[in-house]
């Protein structure tokens, strides 16, 4: 007969022992689930909830997928992401704009002094290095060598054929890319000897050129073949001297702007290049990827794109001048100048005409240029400076409001 007590201990023993499996073998399966590769769906719900931006997550997303951790590598690198955010936030009070103008300054001291010229094309040059990052950051208003990179879609970016018969109806076709011009000066005309090859490649005609020049000068223009015979309305030497400079200014065909196009092919597409830009009218054009061309003229974005699309034009473009030199600069030292330069919904430079002319601070107005002007105007108008800023308190000597300055101890004595 076995006592009460004891078959007690041995239940308790039994359901302790059983326990113990289960979780062995729940321990077990999760060790097994670790040491397995995790599924997308898994890690789409791992990822979920974390406290990161939306584009690290994506981030996170793809590489993990490319390569398909265990349960356990997951966790880890989720954990070491979130450390690693953490750490890249920037500390309260931290002088940022001091940070951002020194990481850009620095590294600009090194930028060279040169152009790029596209390879077997000496006529395409591309401004680079510190002459660029000085345009990006006065906002000018045309850059001193415009240009565009035009994607086309799938039909024309693979077929080299409709790539240049559609560069050649973009460039801009004035008279004597077409024919030759000479000057009667004894019967008073104007004649014109067309060339053939270059009018079929252009898809124009010498009546299409007939009606233009006709329409734009009020000229006679008579056509035969290809020869055109143009007599001025004045009758004088002056007047047609006058008429040939406005003959040959007259845009044919194609967008004006655009002075030269050249194809080239990039990882099996071809792609154009132009010498000028003008966006807007580029981007009508049957059989150009609007999503996909660009160009380095940021004042052309605003315009036609928007604000926005100005901004991530300036990061853009800045970042690739940089790199181009071998200079890493971080991405948020130039996205806060972007944000500065275009916070007020339009391009400003970072000048006394733009972000630092526009300080409320009279002495940090007066530190950046033209002094004498900034507190002549201050005193006749009796602005007052609330010394609120970093300038004017490093002038006056006390404390700047950031980082250590910005904290202020208070004390209460016992009683």
């Amino acid at each position: 007969m076995v006592k009460k007590g004891n078959s007690k201990a041995s239940v308790g023993k039994t359901a302790k022992k059983s326990k113990d499996i289960k979780r062995a073998k729940t321990t077990k399966n999760v060790k097994k689930e670790r040491a397995s590769a995790v599924t997308p769906q898994s890690i789409d719900s791992k990822l979920k909830d974390l406290p990161l931006p939306p584009s690290i997550i994506e981030e996170l997303k793809e590489c993990l997928n490319k390569v398909k951790p265990t349960g356990a590598q997951l966790e880890h690198i989720i954990q070491m992401s979130v450390e690693a955010y953490e750490k890249a936030k920037v500390e309260p009070c931290e002088a940022v704009g001091i940070v951002a103008a020194q990481s850009i300054g620095e590294p600009g001291t090194q930028m060279t002094m040169r152009t790029f010229h596209y390879a077997g094309v000496a006529e395409i040059n591309v401004t680079l290095g510190l002459p660029r990052l000085i345009e990006i950051v006065d906002a000018r208003k045309i850059p001193s060598t415009p240009i565009m990179r035009i994607k086309l879609e799938p039909e024309y970016a693979r077929d080299r054929d409709k790539a240049r018969a559609l560069g050649w109806g973009i460039e801009q076709s004035n008279i004597i890319d077409i024919g030759s011009m000479s000057v009667d000066m004894v019967k008073m005309q104007i004649v014109i000897e067309l060339d053939e090859k270059m009018t079929s490649r252009r898809n124009i005609t010498a009546e299409e050129i007939a009606q233009k020049i006709n329409a734009e000068t009020k000229a006679e223009v008579q056509a035969e073949g290809l020869k055109l015979t143009i007599n001025p309305v004045q009758h004088s030497y002056r007047g047609l001297l006058r008429l040939v400079d406005d003959i040959k200014g007259i845009t044919l065909k194609g967008v004006k702007g655009i002075r030269r196009i050249i194809i080239r092919k990039e990882n099996e597409e071809y792609v154009l290049y132009t010498e000028g830009s003008a966006l807007k009218k580029v981007l009508q054009f049957v059989g150009v990827d609007g999503s996909r061309t660009k160009t380095n003229n940021i004042n052309e974005i605003a315009e036609v794109l928007g604000i926005e699309a100005a901004r991530n034009a300036i990061i853009s473009e800045a970042m690739d001048t940089l790199r181009e030199q071998g200079l890493e600069v971080d991405i948020r030292h130039i996205m806060l100048v972007a944000d500065m330069v275009t916070a007020g919904g339009s391009v400003k430079q970072i000048g006394r005409h733009g972000v630092a002319g526009e300080k409320a601070s009279v002495l940090s107005r007066a530190a950046f240029e033209v002094t004498v002007n900034h507190l002549l105007d201050a005193s006749i108008k009796g602005q007052v400076d609330e010394l609120s800023g970093v300038t004017e308190n490093v002038i006056v000597g006390q404390p700047i409001q950031l980082g250590t300055g910005d904290v202020e101890l208070m004390y209460k004595a016992k009683e």
